[in-house]
């Protein structure tokens, strides 16, 4: 049985002493924070070190980064590498986010890359796909999902892939307060899985988180989370706020999956 996961996406919120403040009252709002989830936040870069601080060594709450580089070190102005977000203690990257692809130009063969440095260097990849609104509306979902999972693990070995994790974001979803139903959520989320059989193996699809992204909420996530194929969610908005993220963290613990 696939375990959950809850993983809040702060992108470019809260400065560094901002953010140590809220962790320490995330901290508060999960103090019993259930044991059948796994917890991520991913402050800016700048506020990886402050969080770190204040969650310590013993929360429940694990740390992630929004993005990084796939090489190791040299002179790439700007960027932050593997081992300087292992170093940090960071567990998990977030990659692939539709910000990077349509804000910064992100592709395929840059996104395969990045997910390499994440598996060498022991970091814990979440890929972001999804469709736009107009790819939607044309029909063409399922095709632009299986080109972005192709592009992306096109010609890794099933080994690193135990490790990933997959979020559907569509694009008209993120940040509009329009979220997919849990109809579509599900038969995207289904889509993705038949081509990780097809693209990694059976297994791995099996075994592979499939987290849903886009404008969730307290008032949604239950209903999201009632099908077996969506196994936690990827959130934006609703993470900034301390109350709002643990009242997601403790519906997605009691909210029991069906088969859908």
């Amino acid at each position: 049985m696939r375990t959950r996961l809850i993983a809040g996406n702060w992108k470019m919120n809260k400065t560094a002493s901002e953010a140590a403040t809220f962790a320490a009252e995330l901290s508060r709002h999960l103090s019993k924070a259930p044991t059948d989830i796994e917890l991520v936040v991913a402050p800016p870069f700048t506020a990886l070190e402050s969080v770190r601080r204040v969650l310590g060594p013993a929360s429940p709450i694990q740390l992630g980064a929004q993005n990084l580089f796939w090489e190791t070190q040299g002179a790439y102005t700007g960027e932050i590498s593997a081992p300087m977000l292992k170093d940090l203690g960071c567990r998990y990257v977030i990659l692939g986010h539709s910000e990077r692809r349509t804000l910064f130009g992100e592709r395929g063969d840059g996104i395969r890359k990045k997910l390499q440095a994440a598996f060498t260097h022991g970091l814990r990849p979440i890929l972001c796909i999804g469709e736009s609104l107009a790819q939607r509306e044309a029909g063409s979902t399922d095709e632009v999902l299986a080109q972005q999972i192709h592009e992306s693990l096109s010609g890794f070995t099933a080994e690193p892939l135990e490790s990933l994790t997959v979020a559907y974001e569509p694009i008209w979803a993120i940040g509009t307060g329009r979220s997919a139903t849990t109809e579509q959520a599900v038969t995207a989320h289904q889509t993705i899985r038949a081509v990780l059989a097809t693209t990694a193996s059976p297994s791995i699809a099996e075994r592979t988180r499939i987290l849903y992204g886009g404008s969730v909420t307290t008032q949604n996530i239950a209903a999201l989370l009632s099908s077996d194929q969506i196994d936690g969610a990827l959130i934006g908005g609703a993470c900034l706020d301390a109350t709002s993220f643990a009242t997601i963290v403790k519906l997605a613990s009691t909210t029991r999956s069906i088969g859908v």
